[in-house]
């Protein structure tokens, strides 16, 4: 009888906890042979790029990208011209998914099962987006079997060396430079940090708008409307009382520093976003 073969993946956003992940199965799970992925959009900050490097070094081998055979400017031109958004997250269906299926595809059809390795953290739902829908692709969440939250991961990075994402710095998440689950604030933001990127995103959406598409990248407002400059004071204004209010409300832990760093989204009170991107 032949033995069925075993592949381990792990992929990579960019964002915190996978990197955490990472980190963990590299420490805790030597003996396994885990590739690493990052499925690039062509369209990520930076920094992005900068911390999957160091994160390289850290596990002592390559990570795998799994390059979309077309690009955002491919897809958005199949799309008519319009935008991605939290109703038609073609995005994520097109530059994330498809590429992950069609890597593994052959690799199922021969008959190997595949365990997927996902950063859901012991302190969030299990939520829709990386459900399998082939009976040898096993979905793995180790952080939720070893009771590992938010606070855990950041401690995981940092005893690493590795840190924050850079980004972290001002704005939540990875991903692509104008992801529509951006917060205005970190639209505002992306403009002092990425001018060019900002520059780029404002041309994407003048032309949906002119192709009919329904969408802006932020729901109520163009880019140019929210770089306005009493605009752009009264987003950042918003989203200091945000930030005291969160302060104020979170009760002190003596075990944890006082210091530890809000997500935007814990302030706006929205915690949904494509998981293939964000993680």
């Amino acid at each position: 009888m032949s033995v069925v073969s075993e592949k381990h993946v792990l992929g990579l956003s960019g964002g915190k906890d996978s990197a955490a992940l990472a980190v963990y199965m590299r420490q805790h799970h030597p003996e396994l042979d885990i590739e690493y992925f990052f499925t690039d959009t062509g369209k990520e900050l930076p920094e992005v790029y900068e911390f999957l490097g160091r994160l390289e070094g850290f596990l002592g081998k390559a990570i795998l990208r799994l390059n979309p055979d077309r690009d955002f400017d491919f897809w958005l031109k199949q799309y008519n011209s319009f935008l991605p958004s939290p109703q038609t997250r073609w995005c994520t269906r097109q530059l994330k998914l498809r590429p992950f299926e069609q890597w593994l595809r052959p690799i199922l059809e021969e008959g190997s099962t595949v365990y997927s390795y996902v950063a859901i953290r012991a302190d969030e739902e299990y939520r829709e987006g990386y459900s399998s829908k082939h009976d040898r692709l096993k979905i793995v969440l180790p952080f939720k079997e070893a009771g590992i939250d938010k606070p855990g991961v950041h401690d995981i990075l940092d005893a690493s060396g590795l840190g924050l994402p850079r980004y972290y710095d001002w704005r939540s998440r990875s991903g692509c430079t104008f992801c529509f689950y951006q917060q205005k604030i970190e639209w505002v933001r992306l403009k002092e940090q990425h001018p060019e990127a900002f520059e780029e995103a404002k041309s994407y959406e003048k032309d949906a708008v002119a192709h009919g598409s329904p969408f802006t990248w932020s729901q109520g407002e163009s880019l140019d409307e929210m770089i306005q400059p009493e605009r752009v004071r009264q987003i950042k204004k918003d989203y200091e009382k945000r930030l005291e209010r969160m302060k104020a409300k979170r009760r002190q832990n003596p075990l944890r520093d006082d210091d530890e760093t809000f997500d935007i989204d814990e302030l706006y009170g929205q915690a949904k976003a494509c998981l293939a991107c964000h993680k």
